[in-house]
């Protein structure tokens, strides 16, 4: 069979893939902005009286 590896190949492509793809929401998780719009959002919960 001459397609026996096909599924492996996938497999390692996706896993690739999907490794880049963390690694793009990483850097955007911890960039300055979202991080900071966190910070703001979790203070001005904090000092919100109801």
């Amino acid at each position: 069979m001459p397609d026996a590896g096909m599924s492996t190949v996938e497999y390692a492509v996706g896993t690739v893939v999907a490794a880049a793809f963390a690694a793009v929401l990483y850097k955007i998780v911890t960039g300055g902005s979202v991080v900071s719009g966190l910070t703001s959002l979790i203070n001005s919960a904090l000092h919100t009286s109801l």
